[in-house]
């Protein structure tokens, strides 16, 4: 395993390197063919809301979400896509208004989710804009996902949102997580196990309960990971540039009193461990669920590419940071005077 050499001089400290955890990745880059389609559609819906100001709504769609579904779904059709854009949509609002918001004023706002996912046919206030975007949104999914589908993904979809609200109360205590308790509250506030379920829609099994299986668990867990750390890696400077602490790098410099690059590299020997893993217990998966796991690849893929696509962690110079792995360190200064 190649790892991260440092970039970072002893003067000016300025540049660091990112470690190419997917090297050895069989999954290749594919988007959907209705990226395009299901984008303005999608878009369209979410700017209808004016859940930010015209300014941050510009920016929040430079962050371009409905390409890391296209991303993270290649083959589903453009019904099925156009809901899997809107739950990125709605996963992203909810991260941004989350993100400044008390965990007692995240509470309310995951209170509203959970309602707009219970009642999608009862129009009328919210307690929040989030849940009659999310009333919205699954007014959509339920016409393409069958009731195994939905079941599953409200109950995914539930832990997540109350985990923001933990994330929140982290933030308001000014709380940094050790590893384990980091992996445990931060592999529900990615979101991935909701997604995750949202590519059952259109398989056949003869029983759901497969993918209940321990295997299977244990490969939603792995791919999980995975995307932890890459997204980690990817949002490390604008977040410590902000001072979030719920970042991966943070926990690990925080708890071994580690320079960024020595925690860059036990992020890239942990991604490799968790790699060698992922290819051997696949193929130990139950066949039915051959598909589900083919996606549980590709979605590592796709946030590892949206990552570098989409300007929301590099702006602009994302395909060079791609091809040069080289990152100018954020003085914290910069974003808290912009």
């Amino acid at each position: 395993m190649s790892s991260p050499e440092s970039e970072i001089s002893s003067t000016e400290r300025l540049v660091f390197t990112l470690p190419d955890n997917l090297r050895d990745w069989p999954w290749q880059r594919r988007i959907n063919p209705f990226y395009e389609e299901a984008k303005i559609a999608s878009t369209g819906w979410i700017r209808g809301f004016k859940a930010f100001s015209p300014r941050a709504q510009k920016a929040f769609e430079r962050c371009d979400f409905d390409r890391l579904a296209s991303l993270a779904y290649p083959d589903a059709s453009y019904d099925e896509l156009r809901v899997l854009c809107d739950l990125m949509q709605l996963f992203f609002v909810f991260d941004e208004h989350s993100d400044v918001a008390s965990a007692d004023d995240t509470y309310i706002m995951a209170d509203a989710i959970m309602d707009g996912l219970r009642n999608p046919w009862t129009e009328g206030p919210k307690a929040h804009l989030l849940g009659e975007i999310t009333r919205q949104f699954w007014s959509r999914v339920v016409q393409v996902a069958s009731p195994g589908v939905q079941k599953r993904f409200i109950d995914q979809f539930e832990r997540y949102v109350y985990s923001v609200v933990d994330q929140a109360r982290d933030r308001d205590e000014a709380r940094i997580r050790d590893i384990d308790e980091y992996f445990d509250v931060r592999r529900l506030t990615i979101g991935a196990y909701p997604s995750f379920v949202l590519l059952q829609m259109g398989m056949r099994v003869s029983d759901e309960s497969v993918f209940e299986h321990p295997t299977v668990l244990c490969l939603d867990t792995l791919a999980t990971d995975m995307i932890i750390l890459g997204n980690d890696l990817s949002s490390y400077n604008v977040e410590q540039a902000r001072g979030d602490t719920h970042n991966v790098l943070v926990v690990v410099r925080n708890k071994f009193d580690w320079p960024l690059n020595r925690a860059l590299q036990w992020l890239a020997e942990r991604h490799d461990a968790l790699t060698k893993e992922f290819l051997e217990v696949r193929d130990t998966a139950p066949p039915e669920v051959a598909k589900y796991v083919e996606g549980l690849g590709n979605w590592v893929r796709a946030s590892d590419s949206w990552g570098f696509e989409s300007q929301r962690y590099f702006g602009a110079t994302g395909s060079d940071v791609l091809r040069e792995r080289k990152v100018v360190l954020l003085p914290k200064e910069r974003l808290h005077s912009a």
